[in-house]
């Protein structure tokens, strides 16, 4: 793998929900506000998306992001080096959702795990909002959340 290709960290977890119903959820994402039925994992990050149909820009207060969606993923990047990947695939209690973060910095490329070094509950923070999400996902669809491990 490439440096662009390694995750950072990883973190993946369980929705007992078909890959159908947390696609319908996860992936839906079109021009308007941000919320519960638009871009739900980034719902609490609020702003406005423009674009489509699969590449949209998110306006957010403070921040400009890309968002991008395909049949099995929702990619979220911005800064100068964040690229977050929330991907679904089938699992046997349902749908396996994996969130990935990556470093896709073009320049001082060996910065970012030395300025990630500083904020040393990186990994944590990230795995503790991946938390938060599964909930809310479970929440909103009325079923059971499993997190996983994760690196």
């Amino acid at each position: 793998m490439t440096p662009a290709e390694t995750p950072l960290c990883e973190v993946r977890g369980v929705v007992e929900a078909p890959v159908d119903r947390v696609a319908g959820l996860i992936l839906r994402v079109r021009p308007g506000p941000v919320g519960r039925h638009n871009c739900f994992p980034l719902a609490e990050h609020g702003g406005t998306l423009t674009g489509g149909p699969d590449r949209f820009v998110l306006a957010a207060p403070g921040h400009t992001m890309t968002v991008e969606v395909g049949p099995d993923r929702l990619a979220v990047q911005g800064g100068w080096w964040y690229r977050g990947e929330y991907r679904l695939a089938p699992d046997p209690a349902g749908t396996l959702l994996v969130h990935q973060v990556r470093n896709v910095a073009e320049r001082l490329r060996w910065g970012v795990p030395l300025a990630n070094g500083f904020f040393r509950r990186f990994g944590p923070r990230t795995r503790e909002g991946f938390a938060v999400l599964l909930d809310r996902v479970g929440a909103e669809l009325g079923c059971p959340v499993r997190l996983l491990g994760g690196r």
